[in-house]
């Protein structure tokens, strides 16, 4: 049988050269490391196994990331800080979207648990989540809430994964309020696959998607597509968008709101 051209290295040299294209890209898909390597499937599956058990990277499904990509996701504390007055802005016109008696859905991020905030002393009114801090926030005397179960994931505190289905599945909402780590012409993005899953099933399950997303976030592409620009209706953001972005998402339908 014909080995592959890379396989004619010693084994070392090729896991060296494996380890340095995920460090330099930090994510990298399986098509990528084949064809960059010129190695089969199967050895590039070995390769990975082999250097995630020495902990020089992170497997994830049709991939691997450098398990430095983690410093790309600042904690949530941090991201809080981050345009912290945009953010306020950006809550304080989502929330005079939403009617008394509607159902809505509260995403993960911090633009969205500023929404959460400004909304615990409405009653008439249901909230489903999937993130820990915004039920945190509504826990009292507030909106009636629905916290969807599911896989913790800890660095956002939110609930994630094919097991949040079994939830989100049954519900339809009025508008779904996301927040998103970023968003191109493909998509969003985020760094999970598990959030990118839930994301994408609550936006089916919406009449309305409203994205949460100061500027800093267009143009900033990450692992996971977690939507289509296509399923959002309008994005809420702040004065800084450039304008070509702002025509770009009107020519896929999205209403763009600078505030």
């Amino acid at each position: 049988m014909q080995k592959d051209a890379s396989e004619k290295a010693l084994a070392p040299e090729r896991l060296a050269q494996l380890r340095e294209l995920v460090r330099a890209r930090r994510v990298v898909r399986l098509q990528e490391i084949c064809r960059e390597l010129a190695i089969s499937t199967a050895t590039a599956r070995r390769d990975l196994e082999e250097l995630e058990k020495r902990g020089e990277l992170r497997r994830v499904h049709g991939g691997a990331v450098s398990v430095e990509s983690r410093l790309e996701e600042p904690l949530f504390d941090d991201k809080t800080a981050v345009a912290a007055r945009e953010k306020q802005h950006i809550a304080e016109a989502a929330l005079e979207l939403i009617k008394p008696g509607e159902t809505v859905y509260l995403d993960g991020g911090s633009t969205v648990l500023a929404l959460a905030r400004l909304l615990r002393d409405r009653t008439n009114l249901t909230v489903v989540t999937n993130s820990l801090r915004a039920a945190s926030e509504l826990g009292g005397a507030g909106p009636r809430l629905i916290l969807v179960g599911g896989e913790l994931r800890r660095l956002s505190q939110t609930v994630v994964g094919p097991l949040t289905r079994a939830v989100l599945e049954e519900l339809h909402v009025d508008r779904a309020f996301m927040g998103t780590m970023g968003f191109g012409t493909e998509g969003l993005t985020t760094t999970d696959t598990g959030e990118a899953f839930t994301k994408e099933l609550v936006m089916r399950r919406a009449r309305e998607v409203v994205l949460l997303a100061d500027s800093s976030k267009a143009g900033k592409i990450l692992f996971a597509r977690s939507g289509r620009l296509e399923q959002v209706n309008r994005l809420i953001t702040d004065k800084r968008l450039a304008a070509e972005w702002a025509k770009e998402l009107a020519r896929r339908g999205v209403k763009v709101q600078k505030v």
